[in-house]
């Protein structure tokens, strides 16, 4: 069919007014999507949406949170997109939160406000809410995040006492087998420390929001393991670590709370495939409990005791156990000869896996009462506090302890996507730069190709 000249002319109107149309919806597509947020996490794992927990934590916020962002401008010709990237970060809050603020501010151009605020890297983030503010570092995840917010939230720090005076594990000392390190992880998460002295004090001072018992190596005086037990059994909690079968003049405390510890240690030669010796054990199979709840990092002990408790109808005691350790492994018993120590006498011994830890809370009063006991002091050492997840484990008791059970740590989701394990053979390099290429190069030109047909062959019909 012959076109004439007044048909082209229409054609052409046609076409200019259809391409118009189609710059203007997607002109007003991006005004509508730059005003309005919607996103659906369409990953397995989760990642562009934040958990319930985060999200239950920021509806309990009233009033603006302020972003100050101390980092240099982004530079695309090298890559750099930190700002984008942390902007990115942080909309997942904001799309749940909407007072929340994010300024830019680059240390190189405001050096002395920089100085005032004690900025030390590039990136740092200062996080203001109801005028306190908490300095935080990237890389930083959701849980550090949204931990520091609750930190920030918390108004009421009432301090742990820890008993001291005794050759106890000292939360302030340095060397390997003190809690020093642990004690400084505490401070950075808004605790305070008191270190009551119970041979001056008529009583364990009620201000306080536990009294921590490191592991004491001689005994404590009578007239303070007194006032301990009427702290406790007047609704007082205790975070009690043991290294030893012996309760060290606290045996009426122990009977109070229905304790049991035993006479030998744990034994595991299978930490022999990791380096370690037999007195060295691990766990990864934890109770259904507040503190252990979701966590899935394995944690290290050593010489550790068995532990445990009943529940308690005089007394109200609710028991939970919290960790097992030794799956393959042993409780040894004193009453065996020493020669054999190492060697399961089924006899004696018990197999594994063995409790070392529990939990115990009761209703008194309008609050709630808690106490922690573990076999095992030296987890928290410094010697061992880098150690898997030991440190995550007892920051979660300090938090059930103090009631703040939703500071306890919220552990990253286990990532449900499927790895690709390509062999590090010939085979699998090839197989690995095909599949690199086939979607940096080939499906790329193949689909130009064949568009190019497809217009041709329509151009020639």
């Amino acid at each position: 069919m012959k076109i004439n000249r007044k048909q082209r002319i229409q054609y052409l109107f046609q076409n200019s007014f259809f391409i118009l149309l189609f710059i203007a919806l997607i002109f007003l597509l991006g005004v509508v999507a730059n005003q309005y947020v919607f996103v659906k996490d369409m990953t397995q794992a989760s990642r562009s949406v934040l958990t319930k927990g985060s999200i239950e934590i920021l509806k309990k916020m009233d009033g603006p949170v302020n972003f100050t962002v101390f980092a240099t401008n982004d530079d695309a010709n090298k890559g750099d997109n930190f700002r984008k990237g942390l902007l990115d970060f942080i909309s997942k809050y904001q799309r749940e939160k909407k007072d929340i603020q994010v300024e830019f501010i680059n240390p190189t151009l405001e050096p002395k406000l920089v100085e005032d605020l004690g900025i030390r890297t590039d990136g740092e983030v200062i996080v203001e809410y109801n005028k306190r503010t908490e300095h935080i570092t990237p890389p930083f995840a959701e849980q550090e995040l949204t931990n520091l917010l609750v930190r920030l939230s918390r108004t009421n720090n009432k301090p742990i006492m820890y008993l001291d005076g005794h050759g106890e594990k000292n939360l302030l000392g340095l060397k390997n087998h003190d809690l020093g390190a642990f004690g400084e992880q505490l401070e950075r998460k808004g605790f305070k420390f008191s270190n009551p002295d119970l041979t001056a004090l008529s009583e364990v001072p009620k201000e306080g929001a536990m009294l921590v018992i490191a592991s004491p190596q001689v005994p404590v005086t009578k007239p303070e393991a007194q006032k301990i037990f009427r702290y406790v059994e007047n609704g007082g909690n205790i975070f009690w670590l043991l290294d030893e079968d012996n309760y060290q003049g606290l045996d009426e405390l122990a009977v109070y709370l229905g304790l049991q510890i035993s006479d030998g240690k744990v034994v595991d030669k299978s930490s022999l495939n990791f380096g370690s010796s037999e007195d060295i054990s691990y766990a990864l199979v934890y109770g259904d409990h507040p503190i252990t709840r979701n966590f899935m990092l394995r944690t290290q002990y050593s010489d550790a005791y068995q532990i445990q408790a009943k529940d308690s109808y005089e007394n109200g005691w609710e028991v939970s156990d919290l960790i097992e350790v030794a799956p393959n492994g042993w409780l040894s018993s004193n009453k065996k000869p020493q020669d054999d120590k190492l060697i399961f006498d089924k006899e004696f011994d018990k197999k594994g896996p063995i409790n070392i830890a529990v939990a115990l809370k009761r209703k008194y009063g309008d609050k709630g009462q808690r106490v922690v006991v573990v076999g095992n002091a030296s987890f928290l050492s410094n010697y061992f506090i880098t150690s898997g997840g030991n440190l995550d484990l007892g920051i979660n008791m300090i938090n059930w302890l103090a009631g703040d059970d939703q500071l306890i740590t919220i552990q990253p989701k286990p990532l449900k996507d499927v790895n690709v394990n390509i062999p590090g053979d010939d085979k699998g390099r090839l197989i690995a730069w095909t599949i690199f290429h086939l979607f940096q190069y080939f499906i790329p030109i193949g689909l130009f190709v064949l568009g190019f047909w497809v217009w041709y062959k329509r151009r020639k019909a």
